[in-house]
């Protein structure tokens, strides 16, 4: 049962009322708690015992859920809700809570708190009832004969939930079976935490280690379930009840800090509203202005970062408009009008967050010093800013484009819980599901990186290429060679950064697998799961560092060991120019064109005397000069000659496939140039590299030569090699 609570004004280190009263909810909840008194629910509970409900009419007892749901839908049909609640209260009639309560002021305080965050109807109606099937003789076949099978559904799973160890010691399976319930329908995990929510609220007669114990758990897990489906509203303030309960001396001090604030005159806050409500009328701009304090955990976090606090550092500004357009004019007034500090802004509205998160983040400098931070955006982004998945209604009410019946497709499904069906569908084991899901709970900042096509893929931080593989290709990454990072190739250990572009290369070998070294890279459950189902089925794959057989070669091609190039190499044939001419500055002495960096015309060269008086030729960018600059050596003017003919050396990267060098070759032949050389280094990670040293009748047919050597299919870049210079 979840009756271990106690009424509020109960002696006992439960928070007080002070963080919910100063945690900036939704404006308008806040605005429609402000004009009605604070709920009696002992009070109420009892009138309900001592009074029939009259059939027909709504009971007094559910008038402030009432009240509270038609501000958000008008329109409802509230018959489900009186007749909940008549069965709710018949069937708990009796029970007591710790507090001494009667029982069913708890799911009348947890249907409240959902209503004020818009829930509708059907989920208010299972919240009346959510305690019913684990605690009374109510069935799930009564609740769907008189409900419906949708509120069966949502009863049944609240009623798993209820059943659930969230500590360290819970059995994996149990609670893999709850997030199951929770992905097929949001709802039932909104309930839960309007349930503990009030539990939390209540928890003042429970023995000081029991309060200890469920605070911890609801920090590790449900918090953390609370952010990634988005509701902040029921996140923030489950945050202070646990500061309270597991760091009351903190708390305490964090206290004080906010009545110290609040009882100082002048708040720099107001100012600068005010100031911005002038800014924005001006530009003729609709807005509400508003001011957002701060909750106690972030006030704690602001002064551990920051030392000691100023005025502003206690609440952050709330610009809500009608339209998203009007949100970038927001923001383009303010960072006209008054002083913007460039390194805070953030739009999370053209790459929402991943619990669906839209916002404009920024924050203007006044004259004494002081950062206001501003959150920008539009009353429909603050709806479900505040109540994430519960301000999305009933995701399966009937539609033009419902899908086939009894088919439950959530399209407004965050899409981390999308992901999580898909983690506990792939994961080899039970435990290997928990404790992955656990690593991804304690992830607390995500990163956005971006894709070429412009699209964009939701990271947690210190997630590498894996990652982004598996996040954007599923099990068929398993087939990633490597990647480009912001548009330089990239292993696929590369750590990735907030806003970089990630190309993924993929090979096409259908024999391609994954290494036992990308389990050390993968951060993210969809990648680390894949990897490990993947090795699970292949008991004797993925061995070593996950490099390919050379066998994916063709083994009639004959290619010579890895080694350097050089474009100097004596086989060139007889009669053939070896490369461009090139006049020095030094008549008579011999001239080299340098392996390091293979110059042709029209690039810009410089020369360098070696042993023998022989001048070698450079690019003037190769790294080798300006080595040879700091080591004193002094320059030899050269230039090129009238013959165009060029010997050069390009390096081609590309994935193992059958007959890619005799591909290779013929395209190479096809523009005319002849190969002087070439070397194939081993395959690594199904990656290939060949370097070729080529005659070309002319240096102007490069371009083609190189263009016509990335047209190969499996070949993903093509450059003139450059050797890095020797270490100083």
């Amino acid at each position: 049962m979840s009756a271990e609570a106690t009424n509020p004004a109960t002696p006992g280190p439960v928070a007080p009322t002070a963080p919910q009263a100063l945690t900036a909810s939704a404006a308008p909840a806040a605005a429609r708690r402000k004009s009605r008194p604070r709920i009696d629910l002992r009070r109420l509970g009892r009138a309900a015992l001592l009074g029939p409900a009259v059939r027909g009419r709504l009971p007094d007892a559910i008038s402030h859920v009432v009240e509270a749901h038609r501000a958000h839908h008008p329109d409802a049909d509230l018959e489900p809700l009186r007749r909940a609640y008549v069965l709710a209260e018949s069937s708990h009639r009796g029970q007591m809570r710790k507090s001494g309560e009667p029982y069913i002021t708890h799911p009348l305080a947890v249907t409240l708190i959902l209503a004020e965050l818009g829930a509708e109807t059907t989920t208010l109606t299972a919240s009346l009832l959510h305690d019913t099937v684990e605690d009374t003789d109510v069935t799930l076949e009564q609740v769907r004969e008189q409900f419906g099978e949708e509120v069966r559904y949502l009863v049944d799973g609240v009623t798993k939930l209820e059943k659930v160890d969230y500590g360290a010691a819970a059995e994996p399976e149990t609670f893999r079976k709850m997030l199951v319930a929770t992905g097929s329908d949001v709802r039932v995990m909104s309930i839960k935490l309007a349930d503990r929510l009030h539990n939390m609220r209540t928890l003042g007669v429970m023995r000081p280690e029991k309060q200890a114990r469920i605070a911890k758990v609801t920090r590790d897990v449900l918090i953390p379930l609370a952010e990634r489906l988005g509701v902040q509203a029921l996140k923030t303030e489950l945050e202070d009840l646990v500061f309270a309960i597991l760091h009351p001396e903190e708390y305490e001090h964090t206290r004080e800090l906010i009545a110290g604030n609040a009882a100082r005159q002048g708040d720099p806050l107001a100012e600068v509203a005010d100031e911005v409500r002038g800014v924005l009328r001006e530009a003729g701009i609709p807005a509400e202005v508003l001011i957002r304090p701060r909750h106690f955990v972030s006030v704690h976090r602001v002064a551990r970062k920051r030392g000691r606090l100023r005025g502003t550092d206690f609440g952050r500004l709330l610009v809500l408009v009608n339209e998203d357009a009007d949100c970038y004019g927001v923001l383009g007034e303010l960072h006209t009008c008054m002083t913007p500090v460039v390194s805070e802004f953030k739009d999370f509205i053209a790459v929402p967050k991943f619990n669906l998160y839209q916002s404009l983040h920024t924050a203007v400098a006044r004259p004494d010093g002081q950062v206001v931070e501003v959150l920008i955006r539009t009353h429909q982004m603050h709806k479900v800013a505040e109540a994430g998945v519960v301000a999305l209604g009933n995701p399966y009410a009937p539609g033009s484009d419902d899908p086939a019946d009894g088919e439950r497709a959530d399209p407004t499904r965050p899409g981390w819980l999308s992901r999580l069906l898909d983690w506990q569908r792939a994961a080899p084991d039970p435990d290997t599901f928990w404790s992955t899901l656990r690593e991804d709970l304690a992830q607390d900042r995500e990163i956005t990186v971006f894709r070429p096509d412009g699209g964009t893929l939701g990271l947690p931080e210190g997630a590498t290429c894996v990652d982004a593989a598996y996040a954007q290709y599923g099990e068929d990454a398993h087939a990633c060679i490597g990647a480009r990072v912001n548009g330089r190739l990239a292993t696929l250990s590369t750590v990735l950064k907030d806003g970089d572009t990630v190309q993924l290369l993929m090979g096409q070998d259908p024999a391609s697998e994954p290494s036992r070294e990308w389990l050390e890279h993968a951060h993210t459950p969809a990648a680390r799961i894949a990897i490990q189902r993947w090795l699970a089925a292949h008991p004797g794959g993925g061995a070593g560092t996950g490099e390919t057989s050379g066998s994916r070669l063709e083994p009639a091609e004959d290619t010579a060991p890895a080694r350097p190039t050089d474009s100097t190499a004596e086989s060139a044939p007889a009669g053939r120019p070896r490369g461009a001419d090139v006049l020095v500055d030094r008549p008579g002495a011999p001239v080299r064109l340098a392996g390091c960096c293979t110059p042709v015309p029209p690039d810009e060269i410089t020369g360098f005397t070696v042993r023998g008086g022989v001048v070698t030729v450079h690019r003037a960018e190769c790294a080798a000069v300006a080595h040879m600059k700091s080591r004193g050596r002094v320059e030899i003017g050269v230039r090129w000659g009238d013959t165009a003919a060029c010997r050069v050396t390009l390096v081609a990267e590309s994935f193992g496939r059958p007959h890619l060098l005799a591909d290779l070759t013929e395209a190479i032949a096809s523009e005319g140039a002849e190969i002087v050389s070439a070397t194939v280094e081993p395959p690594s990670q199904q990656r290939v590299r060949h370097t070729y040293t080529l005659q070309l009748p002319d240096a102007a047919h490069l371009p083609a030569l190189m263009r016509a050597m990335r047209d190969v299919p499996g070949v993903y870049d093509v450059n003139r090699a450059q050797h890095q210079a020797p270490a100083h």
